[in-house]
């Protein structure tokens, strides 16, 4: 009897096949304890063709922060047909659902690192960059009447970004809180942020009855929902 022949792999789906098990390796051990040697045997191939389609280990290491930085992005993308409200709400459930399903690739963008790797870096900070624009732009239209985003209002929601990344490590850490609990949480702090920023913003110059009026706005959107 013969045996079976192994389909060949297209240089795509080989460089996919290899990305997604690099995100299992890195998720699982420090980028100082992988080798290149290592990456190949688990992978069944060997050194030789490894570098074939990586450089390098940092090539590699890239390509494996890169893959899982789009997944996430369109893994927690919102129908852009939903209003605004809704769409914030929709999108932050999205985004614990593939924090739930996909452990390994979430902790695998936001614990990236080579030192102060350039290239890593601009890949993590490209994946906050997009969550930080679609929550600006799915804030109620009501929360900014000029149509576009305070100074302040930016910084909140770029600082609350952060503060949803460190909840949801420390919540797939084993922290006993519930996934709704948790939600409930980061809404809440969204709206805060917002609501605050938009208070100082009115702060500078604006009149009080506008600061009111976006405090309103902003705390309706949320608890409509």
């Amino acid at each position: 009897m013969g045996t079976a022949k192994r389909a060949r792999l297209s240089v795509d789906e080989r460089r996919e096949q290899l990305v997604t098990l690099g995100g299992r390796i890195f998720s699982e051990r420090p980028y100082d304890e992988v080798s290149i040697e290592g990456i190949a045997a688990a992978a069944g191939i060997s050194k030789g063709l490894l570098y074939h389609y990586f450089p390098s280990k940092r090539d590699f290491y890239v390509a494996v922060v890169r893959h899982a930085a789009q997944e996430m992005e369109d893994a927690t993308l919102a129908d852009p047909a939903l209003p605004a409200e809704e769409r914030l709400v929709v999108g932050l459930d999205q985004y614990l659902d593939y924090v739930q399903q996909h452990a390994r690739g979430f902790a695998a963008v936001l614990g990236a690192g080579i030192g102060n790797d350039p290239e890593v870096t601009a890949v993590v900070e490209g994946v906050r960059g997009v969550m930080t624009d679609r929550i600006l732009t799915a804030l109620p239209p009501s929360a900014d009447p000029g149509g576009e985003p305070t100074a302040a209002v930016r910084i909140a929601v770029r600082g609350w970004v952060g503060f949803a990344e460190a909840a949801s490590l420390e919540w797939l850490a084993g922290d006993q809180v519930s996934r709704e609990a948790l939600r409930d949480l980061l809404i809440a702090t969204l709206v805060a942020a917002v609501t605050a920023a938009a208070a100082s913003a009115d702060a500078g110059g604006s009149a009080s009855s506008s600061s009111e009026q976006r405090r309103a706005a902003a705390g309706a959107a949320w608890a409509a929902r």
